[in-house]
């Protein structure tokens, strides 16, 4: 086994010696990280509310002081009349107009409809602080989130982007870069078998995604405020199921990729907007289309990141991912497998 180590060691050394890969592989993650943590986010804070005065009555007056003592709304006007409050919406001085009909014992809302999601936001949390006279807080019982962050989300759904892509990508360009240079014929010639040297360069990369994920568990626990509500060691377990998935996908890219211009693009542009687009790390997977649904049903973050989310946001047992579990480890098996036997096939 010395010369298996001793490839090993090699391309260690190799990544290290590399200050960009270095930075793609430890860089990426802090900064994506602290993106979606902090710049990235759909929580509602301070939305520019009107208040239209044309009825108002001790009623609505108070309903009305409930949605300006509210830390999701602040009243930057009371006008008049519903035209009034359409103008300054129009014109982006405001997102939301609310009026208030004693007569028909109702109330409209006016929000800006550029963003559908935050509108529909914007309006529920609205409508549930003027109907609760008890509270200017939103009457509900948030179970696993109730401080409404974000980074709940997200956090789970970079850890999904990131080590599919850091571990696909790196690891077919490593390969690809052997084929590219002309030094993989030396390499075959070694005492080493062909298919031990390709698991010797995969090795280090799978070390270095298990520490990229400690980084990412790290700064949630302590940056972002995310709650490691599971078990530990079951995170880390089903993480690393889904590297070896990863690093099986990039050496499936290798063994189709001739260049590293082609791996780099095949890893980063095919993986990626699928990734996000249909994985469910920005989008809800059921208000999907029927066919993009079935599309998702082939993409592994899918399973990766409802996974995670059970498993650090909700706190559940291992019983309760069993299913995603069953899906990433036959995921894992079919591309090793396929990846294995098209090196072999190139090889021979």
């Amino acid at each position: 086994m010395n010369p298996f180590f001793s490839f090993v060691i090699k391309e260690s050394r190799h990544i290290l010696r590399d200050r960009r890969t270095m930075l793609i592989l430890f860089g990426m993650p802090v900064v994506l990280m602290l993106l979606f943590g902090f710049a990235i986010t759909n929580d509602v804070r301070n939305v520019r509310t009107v208040v239209v005065t044309s009825q108002m009555s001790p009623q609505t007056q108070q309903a009305s002081d409930r949605l300006a003592a509210s830390e999701y709304f602040t009243i930057i006007a009371t006008v008049p009349t519903p035209q009034a409050a359409e103008q300054l919406i129009r014109s982006q001085q405001a997102d939301l107009a609310v009026v208030f009909a004693p007569r028909r014992a109702g109330v409209q809302f006016m929000v800006d409809g550029a963003d559908p999601n935050m509108a529909q936001l914007w309006t529920n949390y609205a409508r549930q602080v003027i109907v609760n006279p008890a509270s200017s807080q939103v009457n509900t019982r948030l179970l696993y989130n109730p401080q409404m962050k974000s980074a709940y989300n997200f956090v789970p759904a970079i850890m999904g982007m990131l080590l599919l892509l850091i571990c696909a990508m790196m690891t077919s360009v490593s390969i690809v870069r052997e084929k590219e240079r002309g030094t993989m014929e030396v390499l075959l010639v070694s005492p080493v078998q062909p298919l031990m040297i390709i698991v010797a360069k995969a090795v280090p990369y799978l070390l270095q995604a298990f520490l990229i994920l400690v980084v990412i568990l790290t700064m949630s626990a302590t940056v972002l405020q995310v709650p490691l509500a599971g078990s530990l060691v079951w995170i880390i377990l089903v993480s690393l199921l889904y590297i070896l998935l990863a690093l099986s996908l990039g050496l499936l890219i290798s063994s189709v990729a001739q260049t590293q211009f082609v791996a780099l693009l095949v890893s980063a542009m095919v993986l990626l907007l699928p990734t996000v687009m249909l994985s469910g790390m920005l989008f809800p997977v059921e208000s999907m289309p029927q066919v993009l649904q079935w599309l998702s049903a082939f993409m592994p973050p899918r399973y990766y990141i409802d996974a995670m989310r059970k498993l650090m946001i909700m706190g559940v047992g291992i019983e309760r991912v069993l299913p995603d579990v069953f899906i990433l480890s036959a995921m894992t098996f079919v591309l090793l497998l396929v990846a294995l036997r098209r090196f072999r096939v190139r090889l021979e």
